[in-house]
């Protein structure tokens, strides 16, 4: 009998736990919702929360506001979400270095790739190859062509092994038939030290998102050879796609931010993001937004941005086994 009561109780716990959390959804939001940033201010992650945060303020009937939380490869912030009760007052300004890099490569990572819960895109940044303006290689098939005559000669700035920097260019590599040694990675601590370094004339070439370099680009400072993008951008509409200079794979690496929440989110929430995003993506404000730095609008499904970051993962996890990057 007191087994049966035992039961009998937990059921009813257990009942109006969900009671209560189906009532929170249908009331969301009516406090403040933050958006975690997991990387610092004027990266990435802070320029997509901030871009994305007004018009869902608005929308959302509440304040959205971007905290900044960076560290450890965006590990720190990713986990804090992680970790905070699954009712869409904090959010996380996913990207592809703290939820697909990291956890492919860094068996250590508090998290896997899919312990979130995914509720979209938001915008994708492509890669695009640079060298100095007075460079001898005017396309990507000179430079690969240089790389092949001469093997270990020439080299790139990276923010260090297992970063965008450094992947894509294997990715280039291993496309035309080349090992990882026929072109010499110069590591520094970030991505802004990589652009330093290329513009000071320490390396021969730098390949890095788009929307840290677009600055440069259209300032004549560097000269884009390639981007990973399907087709042409329209602001760089003579810079060549990476299918076009026979490198296909390059679209794979993408630099990109999502918004993901913590897991257990209800559906109810998750539906509400997704009808404040169908507006945003229609938003002339949030569009020219990405424009002004490159960046490509990608809203997108919960399932379609869940199959999205598997592909990422599976990505540089092969990747990582290939180069014994993985620790």
């Amino acid at each position: 009998m007191l087994k049966l009561v035992k039961s009998t109780a937990f059921t009813v716990l257990v009942f109006m736990g969900l009671v209560t959390n189906v009532v929170l959804a249908q009331n969301y939001p009516n406090k403040t919702i933050t958006f975690i940033a997991p990387y610092g201010i004027g990266g990435d992650s802070d320029f997509s929360g901030r871009n994305l945060a007004p018009m869902a303020t608005k929308l959302m009937g509440q304040n959205v506001i971007v905290q900044n939380i960076p560290g450890a490869s965006g590990t720190i912030g990713s986990q804090k979400v992680r970790t905070s009760p699954p009712d869409g007052y904090t959010l996380l300004v996913s990207r592809g270095g703290s939820q697909a890099i990291t956890p492919a490569l860094d068996s250590t990572t508090p998290y896997k790739w899919n312990d979130f819960t995914f509720i979209s895109l938001l915008d994708f940044n492509p890669v695009v190859c640079v060298v100095k303006p007075d460079a001898p290689y005017k396309n990507m098939k000179d430079l690969i062509a240089a790389i092949k005559a001469n093997p270990g000669k020439l080299n790139y700035a990276s923010a260090g092994a297992g970063t965008t920097q450094h992947l894509a260019v294997e990715v280039i590599l291993r496309d035309v038939g080349l090992k990882s040694a026929a072109a010499t990675m110069i590591p520094y601590k970030g991505g802004g030290q990589a652009t330093t370094a290329l513009l000071g004339g320490e390396v021969d070439f730098l390949c890095n998102n788009l929307t840290t370099l677009v600055g440069q680009i259209k300032g004549n400072a560097m000269r884009a050879l390639v981007t990973s993008t399907p087709a042409r951008l329209k602001d760089f509409p003579n810079v060549p796609t990476a299918k076009e200079e026979g490198i296909p794979n390059l679209e794979k690496v993408m630099g990109w931010s999502g918004l993901y929440g913590p897991p257990g989110m209800p559906s109810e929430v998750v539906e509400k993001w997704q009808t404040i995003l169908k507006e945003v993506a229609k938003n002339t404000a949030w569009l020219n937004g990405n424009d002004t730095v490159g960046a490509i609008p990608a809203i997108r499904s919960p399932a379609d941005t869940e199959a999205f970051a598997k592909e990422q993962f599976d990505l540089y996890s092969k990747l990582g086994a290939e180069l014994n990057l993985k620790k």
